[in-house]
């Protein structure tokens, strides 16, 4: 089951967030006034938040193993999936961030666990430290605090004028971003059914639900600043996960973990960039320990 529940972001933008799989029942079954209806008191929200040029359904997996304990939500963010793209909309930090609060809020999921990617983690550190009040718990997954810089955002712009685009059919995507790709150190399958699920059908061709300019100035207003002191802000129980051979060097991540007041730290082999699409068995494993001693505590 996938539910679509419309929400109003940051400047009015219509933002869809999805529910994957069956929301969770209560233990409670001897009261007929709780019989007709669903009741998500007893259990931690989760609101999962996809990275830069990404989309809800890429936490299916996640949200569905989530839902037997968690009322678990993902969105697409503004610029993605099903949200509003608006051409001269605003794709700053700030934005992001409200959005988010906006979702938490409309949707009564807070205090809630957020678990982001990427972009995602950011936007999640950073409503963590805004608002500590609607977060309980994060999952910062394969997204650096130092700044980028300049020839990393010139770099990706490269990178978006090499798409062969339109692509002819959706082996072609699944080919090109999992094998062809001057990106792709070895060819990886996942990697290429996660750009298949942001391509839509168009007269000529399969082409991405977002606009390649919108992401470059959704990622100039992150790349060009470090963002520890946002970090050493966060309050509540952190994990910071890295892919092996993701972008997110080890010691990195450790650094990362110390600089929070309550960090944890975790790894998953055999996975780069894209750890929950990878592996998603060992992400598992690796983040539920952690939600269960959020849950626990």
């Amino acid at each position: 089951m996938a539910r679509r529940i419309d929400v109003t972001g940051a400047g009015g933008v219509r933002l869809a967030a999805w529910e994957f799989g069956d929301p969770p029942k209560t233990d409670r079954t001897d009261h007929a006034d709780h019989a007709d209806h669903t009741d998500h008191a007893d259990h931690t929200g989760v609101l999962l938040l996809h990275g830069l040029m990404g989309r809800a359904s890429h936490w299916a997996p996640t949200a569905r193993w989530l839902a037997a304990r968690h009322r678990a939500v993902a969105l697409d963010q503004r610029g993605h999936g099903r949200s509003d793209k608006p051409p001269r909309g605003s794709y700053t930090r700030e934005a992001y961030v409200e959005d988010v609060e906006a979702a938490l809020e409309q949707l009564g999921l807070g205090p809630a666990v957020l678990i982001g990617h990427a972009m995602g983690a950011l936007t999640a550190w950073q409503l963590a430290a805004k608002r500590p009040d609607l977060v309980r718990g994060l999952v910062v997954c394969d997204m650096r605090a130092s700044a980028l810089g300049a020839a990393s955002q010139h770099t990706w712009t490269e990178w978006f004028r090499a798409w062969p685009v339109p692509f002819a059919t959706l082996a072609d995507v699944r080919k090109w971003f999992g094998e062809d790709d001057p990106w792709v150190e070895r060819p990886n399958p996942a990697r290429g059914e996660f750009y298949a699920e942001v391509m839509a059908e168009s007269p000529d061709g399969w082409r991405p639900v977002f606009e390649p300019e919108q992401m470059l100035r959704s990622r100039e207003t992150w790349v060009y600043d470090a963002h520890w002191e946002e970090l050493a802000q966060v309050r509540c129980p952190t994990l910071v996960v890295r892919g092996l051979d993701g972008e997110l060097g080890r010691a990195e991540a450790q650094e990362m973990v110390r600089v929070l007041p309550h960090g944890q730290y975790a790894e998953v082999a055999d996975a780069g960039h894209l750890v929950h699409y990878d592996q998603p068995e060992a992400w598992r494993a690796a983040i539920e320990p952690f939600l269960d001693s959020l849950r626990d505590g």
